[in-house]
């Protein structure tokens, strides 16, 4: 049972494929317009395999060179397929990936090229890139991320790519430039080392047609809705916060409106998304927020960070107001010690999937709190920090190393397989229409039946 018992929760309700390019369906598309989808949530539409192999192009639609080196997830709209990377001016980008705790930035590396690429999603075919910044990063990243962790966003009509101290760039589905902002530099490193550097990770959301940014860095953090339009200011807030790695979501109230929800350390938070009213707000938990707020079903808003001290999962209620502890009425549920570091958790149907950096997947019913199981993925020898995505009754568990584990939603974890994808992977899959789309260390590689 949950560290805090509480009420029931509420109601439960350019490039060549380098193997064979098979055509992707022409039916209509169902878009992935940001981190994780459509609100963070990782369900996806159709039955991506079960099965595949890279070696022998089994379910292997396309597989195709991406340069430079990028955290960011694919993301979708229509046709289009959307990715971020970094180009350095000559050599290789190092990346160190795995188990460990050495939090010492990369050194000495030479210019870069802050790029944004346009795929056709049906055969990998590059439509267009764009060069939205050439120079030395303001900021150094840590050994494991890249200088374009932050995923882009689009509602169909604008998409935007956040690249930290480098700017919030603004484009059209074409590739045409419409409006950029710079916001200084963005220093988000560890409050507690910080002559560490660790670069930029939070992702732009385009809701309503506004854009929100999450920018929690070492001074003078804050949030913003921008006009997607214009790219000017509707609204902005100061926030007294450590620097943090999460994406920000946008969850209904019952009385219609809609809120702002950041993950943090010293204020997790609610804020009117029209007028930027603080609504409510948490203070405590693990020192390095990264996950993503997610809603379970029609129920409570679901908060996990991990680093320190504590690991907690909170379960708040949407309709929450004023300052808020583990035990106010408004806290559904709480633990202290079952939450995850790097991924955004992942809820199919009343059960919430929880999974730690080290391949230790937590299951929880979210209607009442109660932890049904615990269980490792594989052997612990590698790092687990892309999220986990869903479609087709299966979930999608992705491990640095480049394996798959292919997962029967339920309490028992049962594993239906485990995949290769023969490169390290650390962002993030997107699905669409029963295909799943890896950007891994080099390749875009989308997996489907092609039927």
């Amino acid at each position: 049972m949950p560290t805090s018992s509480r009420r029931l929760a509420v109601s439960a309700a350019t490039a060549v494929a380098l193997v064979a390019v098979t055509a992707l369906p022409l039916a209509a598309s169902d878009n992935w317009p940001s981190f994780r989808g459509n609100g963070a949530d990782g369900a996806g539409t159709g039955s991506p395999p079960a099965t595949w192999n890279v070696e022998t192009g089994e379910y292997i639609l396309f597989r195709v060179p991406v340069p430079g080196l990028g955290h960011s997830s694919p993301v979708i709209w229509e046709d289009r397929l959307f990715l971020t990377t970094a180009v350095p001016d000559g050599g290789e980008a190092s990346l160190k990936v795995g188990l460990y705790g050495d939090g010492t930035p990369v050194d000495g590396e030479p210019a870069q090229r802050f790029q944004v690429l346009a795929f056709d999603k049906r055969s990998g075919k590059l439509l267009w890139q764009h060069t939205a910044f050439h120079g030395t990063p303001a900021i150094k990243r840590h050994m494991k991320a890249s200088h374009t962790n932050s995923t882009p966003a689009t509602d169909g009509n604008v998409l935007v790519a956040f690249f930290g101290s480098e700017g919030l760039h603004a484009y059209d589905l074409d590739g045409n430039p419409l409006w950029h902002r710079q916001f200084g530099v963005l220093d988000s490193g560890p409050y507690d080392f910080p002559t560490y550097e660790w670069g930029f990770a939070s992702s732009p959301i385009v809701h309503d047609g506004r854009v929100i940014v999450q920018v929690d860095i070492l001074s003078d953090s804050f949030v913003a809705v921008l006009d997607a339009n214009t790219g000017e200011d509707i609204w902005r807030k100061a926030r007294e916060e450590v620097a943090t790695w999460s994406t920000p979501a946008v969850f209904p109230r019952g009385d219609g409106s809609k809120q702002v929800v950041l993950n943090g350390y010293r204020h997790i938070g609610g804020y009117d998304l029209d007028t930027g009213e603080e609504l409510w707000r948490l203070e405590g938990g693990g020192d390095i927020p990264v996950p993503t707020p997610i809603r379970a079903g029609d129920g409570p808003i679901l908060i996990t960070n991990a680093h320190g001290r504590l690991k907690p999962i909170y379960a708040i209620d949407p309709d929450a107001a004023g300052t808020l502890d583990p035990d106010h009425d408004a806290m559904v549920w709480f633990h202290e010690r079952l939450g995850n570091y790097m991924q955004t958790p992942l809820v199919v149907g009343e059960l919430a999937y929880f999974c730690y950096d080290n391949g230790v997947v937590t299951v929880v019913d979210w209607t009442t709190g109660e932890r049904l199981t615990q269980k490792r993925l594989g052997r612990g020898a590698s790092g687990f920090s892309a999220s986990a995505v869903a479609a087709g009754g299966r979930i999608y568990f992705n491990s640095e190393v480049g394996d798959v584990y292919v997962i029967e939603p339920g309490a028992e974890l049962n594993e239906i397989a485990v995949n290769e994808l023969g490169e390290t992977l650390m962002a993030t899959p997107a699905i669409s229409d029963g295909v799943i789309y890896f950007r891994a260390r080099r390749h875009l590689v989308a997996v489907g039946s092609g039927s």
